[in-house]
């Protein structure tokens, strides 16, 4: 009986140095708890770019306040005429100065790649501006281009018609953090000829090209009766009722990218009809034209290193003749100007 008794002390005693054996091993090797996570690799951002121009498709949208505004910003870009421009029988909403629409430079109703779209807009505002050497809001940026592009006047920041437009573009813009760059925004790089356009050789391009769409004389292709605010079919690219020449679409540089990414109509960036010297001879030709003129563009870029080097009007800091900061060369005027800038930093605007 002592026997068996001994015996199964010993056992126990053991059993009992065994587990605590196993105990001490594993209190001392890490455990999947107490070791610290091997840190994965950082997920790539995920690409933002434009979407097709099904993905803006605001019929969709509820019929709610938002869903209404959105689609009445809608309607004003692609036929700004017939709201606010400058036929519309209310002498009070007559804003454009001109029978453009938005869509005739932000196409596909500001949701085509590489053609100025909207697509991400609201979320890259309030945003440092050269052009006022400031931060601006999306609404001043708004009424920049209804006193340069449209040759009108500002709208009112609290109308109905400024609320739709940033509306429009916040639901464009939906999905997009703020900050964030999107593929496709603004218009593709455009290496500039290191030559003076030639606009007898645009001349000729324009008649094989545009004529067909803009007329013979660049006047364009109205919808109706001058005075009934339909607009136009195809905009008129010089004269009275086209931009002034405070508008971006005046900068040469500006013009020929717009123009290679998208021109003759159907154009894509990915597969451009015009080389990058015939879309620089074509917008000089384009651009040689008589248009409305903006008042007071000496204002323009105050700090004058931020000034680019195609804005075709005074004042010219680097020496360089009227001629050439309208049509080139302009590669001799960046380099020159990369080298002012330090000198220029340190005068006060005038």
């Amino acid at each position: 009986m002592k026997s068996q008794m001994l015996s199964l002390i010993l056992l126990a005693a053991a059993g009992t140095l065994h587990a605590q054996t196993q105990a001490q091993v594993a209190s001392s090797t890490p455990s999947a708890a107490s070791t610290p996570a091997t840190p994965a690799p950082a997920a790539s951002p995920a690409k933002l770019s434009v979407g097709p121009v099904e993905a803006y498709d605001v019929s969709r949208l509820p019929d709610d306040d938002y869903g209404r505004l959105v689609r009445y910003g809608k309607d004003l870009t692609d036929r700004t005429f017939a709201f606010i421009g400058p036929e519309v029988k209310n002498p009070k909403m007559r804003f454009a100065g001109n029978n453009l629409a938005c869509a005739s430079c932000h196409e596909a109703s500001g949701t085509k790649k590489f053609a100025i779209p909207w697509v991400g807009a609201h979320a890259t505002f309030p945003q440092y501006r050269g052009r006022e050497d400031q931060i601006s809001t999306l609404e001043e940026r708004v009424n920049g281009c209804m006193e340069r592009s449209m040759a009108g006047k500002p709208l009112p920041l609290d109308s109905v018609e400024m609320k739709a437009f940033v509306t429009y573009m916040h639901f464009l813009s939906k999905g997009i953090p703020v900050g964030s760059k999107v593929e496709g925004q603004g218009l593709p790089a455009f290496t500039a000829p290191n030559r003076r356009a030639d606009t007898v050789a645009g001349s000729k391009l324009f008649q094989d090209n545009c004529a067909a769409c803009h007329g013979q004389q660049g006047q364009g292709i109205r919808a109706g009766a001058v005075g009934s605010a339909t607009g136009y079919t195809f905009p008129p690219l010089w004269g009275k009722d086209s931009f002034n020449h405070g508008a971006g679409m005046n900068r040469l540089l500006t013009a020929a990218a717009f123009i290679k990414a998208n021109m003759p109509l159907g154009t894509g960036y990915e597969q451009p009809k015009l080389t990058d010297d015939e879309a620089y001879d074509v917008a000089a030709f384009v651009l040689s034209h008589d248009r409305p003129l903006k008042a007071h563009t000496e204002r323009d870029f105050p700090a004058r290193w931020n000034k680019p080097v195609d804005a075709a009007f005074p004042p010219y800091v680097d020496g360089a003749s009227a001629d050439q900061h309208r049509f080139g060369p302009y590669p001799p005027l960046q380099e020159n100007m990369k080298k002012l800038k330090d000198s220029l930093m340190k005068k006060p605007a005038k």
